[in-house]
């Protein structure tokens, strides 16, 4: 058969321009911003420093809001294609099927910005072709909300896919950017949440070289990003915002010559007192920001950006910041906006064939599936799956089966036609009867929304203003369902009261809560059950209960504020009455139980609070199923029918009860708009998983070092010494294969010379499926890890099918890094495994076919 050629870093298909053609585009657009900038006054200068960056009509610079996210699709700027979580992306091990993502995502971008810009060209906020994504930030322990923006935990890994990323959303074309990607959050940030804006971290230089910037450094040299965001917290005593490393390694060692932005309100930490307490004031917080190579600034010192320009003025008035550095930053600025055609006469450019409707399509969604296909990871597998014949009767259970939340993940768009897995299992088998029961909720009782059978009359006072102070601009009589919006405008924070009645229709322990995404707090018969108001971005909060009496009326207040337009209010309660047996009768009656299990983005996310046992201020401080899942999932498997768990998380969880007794589960992540199909034609077997684990699933939380200790020791596949559930690479597939010797190059090298590995892989099993070829690196030498992914190649194969897959390993590849944090290629011995997974068969998992080989380094050759 042909043989498949993998290069050494598997990057997806080079970008087409001439790297010096590419340089010369940049030169010219950074002459012509220059220009721009050269006819501007001080006041117009620093007016272009806030992400909402005003007009200047004189120079023809329209308004432009810089702020829009495309983590896995258009974000928060309404309907889209929704694909899988990027934790969900990196499983499908598949480098040029998230590059062509990216280019689909940067092409509903192109079709939003068109169909929302105002006659002047101006933007709003998540309508700009400046895409605040990827994260590559490492994945490296498992408590972390934001985990699941990220590719997961290996550096290499995290790298490919952020090249393919980066260069899918920016485009091939050398003069004009299809949209613009922002790399982040440099340098050193993985959590915990709570203390991101106060944390310094000081890495080892050989954690800084080994772990934490291979993949920036790829985003900036490979991909050619042209844009950094900053990271909150401090690095050895300096806020990321300022940190030497943004002029020193960034633009002088790597030949950055985009733009930085700070995370949100990151530049207002240098000088709180809450946080940094770094700088004096604000005015000489901006001039160290932007002295050190902060060029833009999102949503500094309140509310009220108004007074960022003037805060720069008289920084420059006072001596802290030139002129001359403040053109700097500007010129930036508008060099991106010039090379993304907002800027100047450009012409039609060569995305002019994007038209304003072009998102959201049949074909964009058939590729979200395609991607959700890729992305599920078979963890077990008693020989359950696939099914041998369609069940008559299909119990769905869980509190995440029916839920789109947990198929969009955060940072994500609106599905305009969402499958969550009872859809999903409901169109596979349209011969069963399939009955639904959620069973549990993800931490406490099942919610439900108040309808108005409940409500007495309930009295509406809206205010525009976020502390309900004044006399409300609207009172009116209406359910508590509300959308945001006019009188309150979408730009500005607004709050809101109800006042009623409730009757509970049976007696016992309710809890509440407010389906909202600021802050809220309800009062029932005079007693406060949830105070989530200076919640920010509030999870799944459980209230305390109220003892409610059938038919006996008692007060209700609910109070809530928001800024701009996130979708209805909806009160939510659970009844006293427990679903659980229902879920168990349904079982007892199916012959297939599915039970749809795990977290979601309110559990598990960004800065919030999270009142729920296992979870912290959006972290988690348990891997372990949430208890109530966990009960329920064990009842359930106490009814004697075969059980397929279907996890559907961002982040590892230690479902060892599981792994020891239910037959089958497959991990789904946050799937994406289409996803729930993805998941039920992998139990019905139309199609053999090929997902991996981006991540390592631990067994427990105890097994690892304190959540803000950034030392890799003992974290990770590379580094971690214990037993481990399930494995960095690991997934299993309905087929199976076979590795023939590896086919050395040459045995012996000097050092800093290439290899090439090559190995036959043929498909033994007796279906068509895909493997993911992976090679890892083993060094004979003090401090290196126990192995490091190196290389790796999905391969598609017919049944009885083989191919040569071949790895190119150079001096990089075959590095490892010291304790001084020089990288190099040590003398001595180099181990090589290429195989399905990682070599260690642990856990009585099923043993990975693979094969090693040895190289043998004379001399030492240093890399930098």
């Amino acid at each position: 058969m042909g043989a498949i050629v993998a290069a050494l870093l598997l990057a997806p298909a080079a970008r087409a321009q001439d790297p010096a053609a590419l340089d010369a585009a940049i030169t010219q657009a950074e002459q012509q911003a220059a220009a721009f900038v050269g006819q501007m006054t001080l006041a117009e200068k620093a007016s272009q420093i806030p992400d909402a960056s005003p007009a200047i009509e004189r120079l023809g610079i329209p308004g432009y809001n810089w702020w829009s996210e495309g983590l896995h699709g258009v974000a928060r700027a309404g309907e889209a294609t929704v694909f899988p979580q990027a934790i969900g992306m990196a499983a499908t091990w598949d480098v040029p099927l998230i590059q062509r993502t990216a280019d689909v995502i940067a092409s509903e971008f192109r079709a939003k910005y068109l169909a929302t810009r105002k006659p002047d060209g101006s933007s709003a906020q998540y309508q700009g072709l400046t895409v605040w994504s990827p994260n590559v930030n490492i994945f490296r322990d498992p408590r972390w909300g934001r985990g699941q923006e990220t590719w997961g935990e290996d550096p290499f890994l995290t790298s490919r896919f952020g090249v393919a990323f980066i260069e899918g959303l920016q485009g091939d074309d050398p003069r004009m950017l299809k949209t613009l990607a922002t790399v982040k959050h440099f340098a050193v940030h993985s959590g915990p949440e709570a203390d991101r804006h106060s944390d310094d971290i000081h890495p080892s230089a050989h954690d800084l070289e080994d772990t934490y910037l291979p993949a920036f450094r790829a985003a900036v040299t490979e991909a050619r990003a042209e844009g950094l965001m900053c990271a909150y917290n401090a690095i050895d005593g300096v806020p990321a915002c300022a940190t030497p490393m943004l002029e020193g390694i960034v633009r002088t060692d790597w030949g950055f010559r985009g733009h930085v932005v700070s995370d949100c309100a990151a530049i207002a930490d240098f000088f709180l007192e809450t946080s940094h307490r770094w700088q004096p004031d604000p005015e000489h917080t901006v001039a160290a920001a932007i002295n050190a190579g902060t060029d833009l600034f999102c949503r500094e010192f309140g509310r009220d950006k108004s007074s960022d320009p003037a805060i720069i003025v008289r920084a420059v008035e006072q001596g802290l910041l030139t002129e001359a550095a403040l053109d700097r930053a500007v010129t930036r600025l508008v060099t991106a906006r010039i090379r993304l055609g907002l800027v100047g006469d450009v012409g039609a450019g060569p995305y002019a064939g994007i038209t304003p409707t072009q998102f959201d399509t049949p074909e964009n969604a058939a590729l979200a599936g395609e991607v959700a296909r890729a992305s599920m990871v078979l963890l077990k597998n008693d020989g359950l799956l696939p099914l041998a014949a369609a069940p008559r009767r299909i119990a769905v259970i869980g509190p995440n089966a029916d839920s789109v939340d947990a198929l969009v993940g955060n940072y994500n768009g609106t599905p305009s036609q969402p499958v969550t897995v009872l859809a999903g299992i409901r169109a596979r088998f349209p011969q069963a009867d399939v009955t639904y029961v959620e069973g549990t909720g993800l931490t406490g009782a099942p919610l439900k929304e108040v309808g108005p059978e409940p409500l007495g009359t309930v009295r509406m006072e809206v205010f525009d203003n976020p502390d309900l102070s004044g006399t409300p601009v609207v009172t009116s009589e209406e359910l508590v369902r509300f959308r945001w919006g006019q009188p309150v405008r979408a730009d500005r924070t607004g709050s809101v009261r109800w006042s009623g009645t409730i009757t509970a229709p049976t007696s016992g322990p309710y809890q509440f809560q407010l389906r909202s995404f600021d802050g809220y707090r309800i009062l029932v018969d005079g007693q406060e059950v949830v105070n989530a108001w200076d919640a920010g971005e509030p999870g799944d909060i459980v209230s305390q209960e109220a003892q409610l009496t059938a038919g006996t009326p008692v007060s209700i207040v609910v109070e809530a504020r928001q800024s701009g337009t996130r979708g209805d209010q909806q009160l939510l309660w659970s009844a006293a009455e427990t679903r659980g047996d229902a879920a168990l009768a349904a079982a007892r009656t199916a012959d297939l139980v599915v039970y749809v299990a795990g977290l979601n983005a309110k559990l598990e996310g960004e800065e919030m609070r999270v009142n729920a046992a296992g979870f912290a201020g959006g972290d988690r401080t348990s891997l372990d199923l949430p208890a109530p899942q966990q009960e329920l999932l064990e009842q359930l498997h106490a009814s004697g029918k075969p059980v397929v768990l279907v996890l559907m998380n961002g982040s590892a969880l230690a479902v060892n009860w599981a792994d020891a007794n239910v037959p089958a589960i497959i991990e789904a992540w946050y799937p994406g708009g289409p996803g729930g199909r993805a998941v039920a034609d992998l139990i019905a077997g139309d199609y053999s998983p090929s997902g991996r684990l981006p991540v390592t699933f631990y067994r427990s939380v105890d097994d690892l070092p304190p959540f803000k200790d950034y030392g890799m020791a003992n974290r990770t596949y590379r580094y971690f010494d214990g037993e481990v559930l399930y494995p960095f690479g690991h997934g299993l597939s309905y087929t199976s294969f076979a590795y023939q010797p590896v086919r050395l190059s040459q045995a012996r090298v000097a050092a800093g010379e290439p290899v090439q590995a090559s190995v036959r892989v043929r498909n033994s099993g007796d279906r068509d499926g895909a493997e993911v070829v992976q090679l890892y690196v083993t060094h004979d030498a003090p401090g290196a890890p126990r192995r490091t992914l190196r290389a790796f190649q999905r391969v598609e194969l017919a049944r009885g099918e083989e191919r040569d897959v071949t790895f190119t390993l150079d001096a990089e590849a075959l590095s490892m890094v010291d304790a001084q944090g020089r990288r190099l290629v040590p003398e001595g011995t180099i181990g090589l495994w290429i195989g399905g997974g990682q070599p260690d068969a642990r856990n009585g998992l099923p043993a990975v076919q693979g094969v090693a080989a040895q190289v043998q380094v004379t001399g030492e050759h240093v890399i930098r």
